[in-house]
Parts: structure tokens; sequence; C-alpha cells
């Protein structure tokens, strides 16, 4: 009888073993599609600090060519 009982309560630990597992798994795959995706958001993000900062230096090159006209106006 306490073999049965040893081999039940090893049941039980294979049992929540398992179950542990299949837990992490689960987790572990949903936390890969947020990297995914967070990754995705970063490059979208990425790209438009790109593109914002080429705008930058564009409004920058106009203000010094408005600035140059100005003084060449008064100059």
């Amino acid at each position: 009888m306490q073999d049965q009982s040893s081999l039940e309560k090893l049941d039980e630990k294979v049992s929540q073993i398992l179950s542990n597992f299949n837990m992490l798994k689960e987790e572990n795959e949903k936390l890969r599609s947020d990297i995914i995706t967070l990754k995705s958001e970063q490059e979208i993000k990425n790209r438009e600090i790109e593109k914002l900062t080429d705008e930058n230096a564009m409004k920058d090159l106009e203000i010094e060519e408005i600035v140059s006209k100005i003084e060449s106006i008064l100059g």
C-alpha cells in the first residue's frame, strides 16, 4: 500500500511539473510575441525620429538661408 501511495505522489509531482512547464511555455510564447511587437514598434519610432531629424536639419538650413538674405538686404 505504501508503494501505491508513493507512486501516486510521484504521479502528482510529475503532473505538477508538466502543468508548470506548459504554463511557462505559454508565457514564453507570449513574451516572444511581445518582443516581436516591441521591436516592430521601435523600428517605426526610429524611422519617425530619423524623418523628424532630417526635417529639423532642413528647417535649420531654411533659417540660415533666411538669415543670410536678411543680412544681405540690411548689409
